[in-house]
């Protein structure tokens, strides 16, 4: 059953937390460990992906993954090699902010293909890349640049856009490591001028940052780096 994203419309009272988890970090020995963590989190999804990750042993890992949790599988591309029937769903992304035209369309369709032999839930997603002190890896892979963390009309007019194209999902980004997060005024007037479930991932380091950025409007928040650096991170966790 394809419902991934039918959760996430109808989960507007609950806050949604995904683990994103880089294959290229990951060993199939270190996997069932880590999801043993992601099990007795507060996760209610699981993210697989990377900017630069070449799509080796993904079937081996997400195999793994779901045989050790319940929670839902979503791949998190980096390019078309990162397709595996394996999950549960994907975000079909657009980045949104950038004008390579290899990711506002080329490797969607040379993506199909692939996703023609899956039966994975396809959910359309506007990328949008923000500016977060440093250059990202999604800077570097895409040759595109984010946009000013100042310029938050400019990205409300980017979101209002992908939600007209048809996109399902807004995903505001700071990047992975980002040395700072996406802004809360920005996260709050997207909220508030978009209708679609909006995402926000990058930068956020502490319980208390993914308690701003729920309480600014954001339906689900992704970590990664921070739950990889430390085993701890969710010990006391609430998120009121």
């Amino acid at each position: 059953m394809k419902n991934i994203y039918s959760e996430i419309v109808a989960s507007k009272d609950k806050k949604l937390l995904a683990i994103l988890l880089d294959p290229d970090k990951l060993s199939v020995e270190k996997t069932v460990d880590l999801i043993t963590k992601i099990n007795s989190s507060p996760a209610t999804h699981i993210f697989v992906g990377g900017s630069t990750f070449d799509g080796n042993h993904l079937d081996e890992l997400i195999t793994i993954i779901k045989q050790n949790t319940i929670l839902p599988v979503v791949l998190f591309p980096g390019n078309p090699t990162q397709i595996s029937n394996k999950a549960d769903g994907i975000l079909f992304l657009t980045l949104l902010s950038g004008r390579n035209p290899d990711y506002l369309i080329e490797h969607q369709i040379n993506a199909v293909p692939f996703l023609k032999k899956t039966n994975l839930e396809i959910i359309s997603t506007g990328y949008i890349l923000i500016e977060s002190g440093s250059e990202t890896a999604v800077q570097r892979v895409t040759k595109t640049q984010p946009i000013d963390r100042n310029n938050i009309e400019y990205v409300i007019q980017t979101a209002q856009a992908g939600e007209l194209i048809g996109n399902k999902l807004i995903y505001l980004e700071a990047g992975s490591g980002a040395q700072l997060a996406v802004p809360l005024d920005m996260v709050r007037l997207v909220r508030e001028n978009t209708t679609v479930p909006l995402i926000v991932g990058g930068g956020i380091r502490s319980q208390q940052e993914i308690k701003n950025a729920f309480e600014a409007g954001a339906d689900m928040v992704v970590i990664g780096t921070a739950f990889e650096n430390d085993a701890a991170f969710f010990e006391n966790y609430q998120t009121h």
